[in-house]
């Protein structure tokens, strides 16, 4: 519903999430709200299913997303730690030739 507030499609919205248009509409007519007793006794619990799962997926993406943020912030110290020591950290294969 905040895309469809924000000036996006119906269309373009249902073919995001991949639902039929149909539903869109029911929706924006009557949304969810899995708090309100009155919608729940509206809406049949498929629905009201598929909302909390949304939210667990929601939960979800947002602690991975910190942990993604986590690992690059720790991945960039590492690198910055190799390049005050002024080696590559490789070590070479063979010896240097002597002239």
């Amino acid at each position: 519903m905040e895309q469809i507030r924000a000036g996006v499609s119906v269309r373009t919205v249902a073919k995001r999430i991949g639902v039929d248009v149909r539903q869109v509409y029911r929706w924006k007519k009557n949304p969810i709200h899995p708090d309100s007793k009155r919608n729940q006794e509206e809406n049949p619990p498929a629905e009201v299913s598929l909302y909390q799962e949304l939210q667990q997926v929601k939960q979800a993406l947002a602690e991975k997303v910190l942990e993604l943020d986590f690992l690059k912030g720790a991945l960039q110290r590492i690198e910055a730690r190799r390049q005050k020591s002024g080696s590559s950290g490789e070590t070479t294969s063979t010896e240097k030739s002597k002239p």
